[in-house]
């Protein structure tokens, strides 16, 4: 059978069509879209219902010869993919069920809101880890194969930790956030980040401007004892140090970037020694010459809290649109996860290896011919991944073959 399993109609629209074929009641529709149905329960069919927002589609219907939908707002149930309607339709009534889309789809009001339609853009290009994991089972696991026998158990194991490790350095699984920086000067880390990539501020014409990280700047310390006047922390009736606030990230969060980056109007260059030690005015007007570039440039800083889970950023950056781009593991969502068709093979060479070299007395050849597989088709999924055009080769090497003139 082929891969694809949905109409035009169901990809580009999110909706599927039924016709009533008998006016009894509890007429039951199944759908086919890839997506699958969610439904609040109980009467979630009720816009009053609490559990009503959490439906990710809406049903309307039509009666026969009539082009105009309403939402059906009746009793039905939902067992899996299939929509049962409780009460009796008339025959020929069309009955539509819309995923929740950006402009609302195209039936009653256009109030079936949501993204579950955008979300099921470009799928064909993944494939579930859950179904690569069965997909794995059939072709390598069983009698004359090269796994005689594995418990599913191990081979989710070893598939969940190739794409921890793929993640990385291998799969283009850099995600964004959008965000405000709001009076705090600090936004939490993602719910699913493991290390970020980069940070940009937004200017007027949506141009990205790189933030830089603090790095010697400054720093987020990991604790702040309270100290007695010998300098020594003081605890609480349980024994644990008490805890009080960093006034270096105080004094950071009211700093002067402008001073900082050496970006100096002459009041500003005046009062500075009017009012600073002349080590904190080192890097002001007139001293740039061997300042560090990263310090010598008016985007800001950033850095990362660990102690409170957040990134902060410097003061000029106060009210910014920034994105914020950032790399997950690619499980924080369990099986469901998406992985590229271009690095399944990659995936299934990781699997057996890891499977046979985790037991004893396997012939040491075959160990390192897996080993090497693995290696293999992983440099493989890389050269796929990296998305090298040819004419984009031929645009760099016309730029670097420019006649010079005298």
């Amino acid at each position: 059978m082929g891969l694809i399993t949905e109409t035009n109609e169901q990809y580009y629209a999110g909706s599927q069509k039924f016709l009533t074929a008998t006016a009894l009641a509890g007429q039951a529709f199944t759908t086919t879209f890839d997506t699958e149905l969610a439904f609040g329960g109980g009467t979630a069919w009720s816009p009053t219902d609490t559990n009503y927002a959490l439906n990710n589609f809406k049903l309307y219907t039509a009666a026969a010869g009539v082009l105009t939908y309403t939402e059906y707002i009746n009793a039905f149930t939902v067992t899996g993919n299939t929509i049962t309607i409780t009460a009796a339709l008339p025959l020929n009534t069309s009955v539509v069920v819309q995923l929740k889309k950006l402009d609302g789809g195209n039936y009653g009001n256009k109030d079936a809101v949501g993204n579950v339609v955008e979300e099921n853009y470009s799928s064909y290009a993944y494939i579930k880890l859950n179904d690569l994991i069965n997909n794995f089972i059939v072709a390598y696991v069983g009698d004359d194969k090269l796994i005689p026998t594995a418990k599913r158990t191990d081979i989710v194991f070893h598939a969940k930790r190739a794409m921890q490790e793929f993640s990385y350095d291998t799969l283009q699984s850099t995600k964004s956030q959008e965000l405000n920086i709001p009076p705090s000067l600090s936004v939490v880390i993602p719910q699913d980040y493991v290390n970020y990539v980069k940070a940009s501020w937004i200017d007027s014409m949506g141009v990205k401007r790189l933030i830089y990280p603090a790095n010697n700047l400054t720093i987020n310390p990991g604790a702040m004892p309270l100290q007695d006047s010998s300098g020594v922390p003081t605890q609480d009736n349980f024994g644990e140090n008490l805890e009080g606030t960093s006034v270096t990230e105080d004094r950071w969060d009211s700093a002067n970037d402008n001073i900082v980056n050496g970006n100096l109007t002459p009041q500003l260059y005046n009062e500075q020694y009017d009012s600073l030690r002349w080590e904190e005015s080192s890097m002001g007007y007139g001293q740039r010459y061997g300042m560090d570039p990263q310090y010598a440039q008016s985007n800001g800083w950033f850095t990362i809290n660990h102690r409170e889970g957040k990134m902060s950023f410097s003061s000029n950056l106060a009210g910014a649109l920034i994105i914020l781009e950032y790399i997950s593991d690619g499980l924080a969502y369990d099986l469901d996860t998406n992985i590229p068709k271009m690095v399944e093979e990659a995936v299934y060479a990781y699997i057996s290896h890891a499977v046979i070299a985790s037991r004893i007395n396997q012939p040491e050849y075959v160990v390192n011919r897996l080993k090497r597989e693995k290696s293999a088709k992983l440099r493989n999924a890389k050269i796929r991944l990296s998305n090298i055009k040819l004419d984009q080769i031929v645009q760099v090497m016309r730029g670097k073959s420019k006649w010079i003139k005298s």
